[in-house]
């Protein structure tokens, strides 16, 4: 293709918080760094320059310390930011919020709700009191299990200005799943919602909670929030089977009984932990993922106030759940001085209209979600462009999976024409982006525009070396903020540094499957260990979803190696449309799509019609389950899957047995 499918036009591009910031530092530096190419050099030649910087021009609230902003920056891992600044990451979220909104809720077709910007204010120092009046201090865990709704965003920033640390995960998680999660960090306090609805159906969640709290021996509170209207009746169950006297309250009797205004902040160390974020866990208990409140604050300045050109006033949604490290990223652009536009339930529900109602109804300037969701909307048949007045959308944020060249056409065909589609790539392990959206840049059919700000991003081979051409190994070969502080319960640092530093020394091995564009962009052919490899060759699985999305019978799809006769076969397993069997006509198309699409080596051996397809909390789907089901392995922790029934659908089928 040899024309971008959108670029910024001058004026645009002038506007920009990245044109902006280009100049700032030119004129910091004394030479010019209009081309982002030119700023990106800059900004990886120098770490400590670049973040420094940043610090400044964003008006950063805390003490930055003195020189060195960055010690052993030869040590990854090791190397340290700002090692004696203090801040508060709460206090630097909430200083930048307008008047009017700043929450808007809607739970699917059952609630809806806004919250002020002081009354968000106001609720977050009411929970700051509450956790005070229940010992906590600094560095104590306060947990929650909720869907994504004011409180949530209350009860977060009320916990990080008293400096505690903040973990969460989504009230669709089974029993074993949160115990895996929060009974590995202890919290002291534990905040929950009577129920959610999802696709029009009602969940109460009393009898999970009772058994959850009841092995959570550290919990010495528990606060249940008011979805259905059940919360009175929760505290009197929890109250009553666990016999620790009043430990549960409602978060009316709680939090809004509290007389606090304004939250007081406690400024701590810029490497003090403010999350604790998990590994999906679908090869054995979560990994727990501590991340630093400077390193968490400087990163999402960077990708929201720059990369995603976030200004004051901006409307933000992200289709995403308490379980997604997206929630997180989420709650940080209040500090670009937007209004966070929250959903709760499913997308689809009551219509495939539903996320577009409420864009065009708020007034949304940038629509966030899941690659998966563009494809399914794309199936669905849905056409914004012409059923949603969309004019206030600026920006399209997609990220969970690559997003396919065909997705990219229909942002741009049938969504919005004149639109930056950000297709961006990072993960929980550093609470962020190594390649993202650039304002100031021409968008490329099926390619991530190009490495963020202060992220030395490359591609190597096996041995270690830079691929200029070619599929290989996404690395970041120097320190950023935002790497972890550490992995919770790992005093060694074992398990922190076997999970990124073993395959390469001193380099970060992110284990994605990566390709440098002729346009400075980059490729995701997924996860590396998902790999394909017949006859010893390396096939992304990425780059055999682009070609079977095509089909229009095809409602989804996954794809794994199974050992065979000594070798790899690839096998592909698909979700039909309702109605439809998979018949020999229908495998010829797909394989025939494959081969002239991709390759003959990308050609599956089997295609085989499945019911379901397994995913986790956060829908990505499970190609490594998969794999362990049909080799006979056991998979380690059903619990991360949101419908671990569907691993049964591939245990012992006679189509792989031949």
């Amino acid at each position: 293709m040899n024309q971008p499918l959108w670029s910024p036009g001058d004026a645009r591009k002038a506007d920009t918080n990245m044109a902006r910031f280009s100049q700032w530092a030119s004129a910091k530096l004394g030479r010019d760094l209009s081309d982002y190419r030119a700023l990106h050099a800059a900004s990886i030649e120098d770490p400590a320059w670049f973040w420094s910087s940043l610090w400044d021009y964003a008006s950063v609230i805390g003490e930055k310390g003195v020189p060195p902003y960055l010690v052993d920056a030869h040590k990854m891992p090791g190397a340290k930011f700002f090692p004696e600044a203090r801040l508060n990451f709460a206090e630097n979220v909430l200083a930048r919020l307008l008047e009017g909104d700043a929450l808007v809720f809607w739970g699917e077709d059952k609630v809806k709700r806004r919250m002020s910007s002081t009354e968000l204010r106001r609720q977050a120092a009411q929970v700051q009191s509450m956790l005070r009046a229940a010992g906590v201090t600094a560095g104590d865990r306060v947990a929650a299990i909720l869907p994504n709704m004011p409180e949530a965003i209350t009860a977060v920033l009320g916990a990080t200005a008293e400096g505690a640390v903040w973990s969460s995960c989504s009230p669709d998680f089974g029993v074993q799943g949160v115990l895996d999660r929060f009974g590995q960090i202890e919290p002291k306090v534990l905040i929950a919602c009577d129920g959610y609805y999802y696709a029009g159906k009602t969940i109460e969640l009393t009898e999970r909670l009772t058994e959850i709290v009841s092995k959570l021996p550290s919990v010495e509170k528990v606060v249940i929030v008011s979805y259905l209207g059940q919360a009175a009746s929760v505290v009197d169950k929890l109250n009553a089977v666990l016999g620790r006297g009043k430990i549960a309250e409602t978060w009316a009797e709680a939090v809004l009984s509290q007389e606090a205004e304004t939250p007081t902040f406690n400024r701590l160390p810029f490497a003090h932990p403010l999350y604790i974020l998990f590994s999906s866990g679908t090869t054995g208990v979560p990994k727990c993922i501590v991340h630093s409140a400077g390193g968490t604050l400087l990163k999402h300045i960077c990708e929201q106030h720059l990369h995603s050109d976030i200004k004051p006033g901006d409307r933000v949604f992200y289709f995403t759940t308490l379980g997604w490290m997206m929630w997180n990223w989420l709650v940080t652009c209040l500090g670009s001085g937007a209004t966070l536009l929250l959903y709760d339930g499913s997308p689809f529900y009551p219509s495939n209209r539903i996320l577009w109602d409420y864009a065009a109804e708020e007034g949304c300037t940038h629509f966030g979600t899941s690659a998966k969701y563009i494809d399914a909307l794309k199936k669905s048949g849905l056409e914004p462009r012409t059923s949603h007045k969309l004019d206030t959308v600026r920006v399209v944020l997609s990220t969970g999976s690559p997003l396919a060249p065909e997705s990219f056409d229909y942002v741009y065909e049938h969504i919005k024409p004149d639109v930056h589609l950000a297709s961006i790539s990072g993960g929980t392990d550093i609470v962020g982006c190594f390649v993202l959206g650039i304002p100031t840049e021409p968008v490329w059919r099926g390619e991530i525009q190009g490495p963020g700000l202060g992220m030395a991003v490359d591609v190597f081979d096996d041995e270690g070396k830079p691929l200029r051409r070619g599929k290989g190994e996404l690395v970041c070969v120097r320190p950023f903020p935002s790497m972890p502080i550490c992995f919770w319960n790992d005093p060694d640092g074992q398990k922190y540094t076997g999970a990124y530093f073993s395959r390469f020394e001193n380099v970060w091995h992110h284990g994605d499957f990566a390709e440098w564009t002729e346009h400075g962009g980059m490729i995701i052919h997924g996860r590396s260990d998902a790999t394909l490899n017949p006859g010893g060759v390396r096939i992304g699985t990425a780059e055999i979803y682009r070609q079977v999305e095509k089909l229009p019978e095809v409602q989804e799809s996954i794809v794994i190696g199974q050992e065979w006769e000594g070798d790899v076969r690839v096998v592909l397993f698909v979700v039909l449309k309702p109605g439809l069997k998979l018949d020999d006509a229908l495998i010829d198309r797909i394989k025939t799509q494959i081969r002239t699409g991709a390759s003959p080596r990308h050609v599956p051996a089997k295609v085989i019609q499945v019911a379901d397809i397994p995913r986790t909390k956060s829908g990505k789907i499970t190609e490594l389950a998969v794999r362990d089901v049909v080799h006979g392995r056991e998979v380690k922790n059903k619990e991360a899957l949101a419908n671990p029934e569907a691993l049964e659908l591939f245990r012992n089928l006679p189509e792989l047995q031949t």
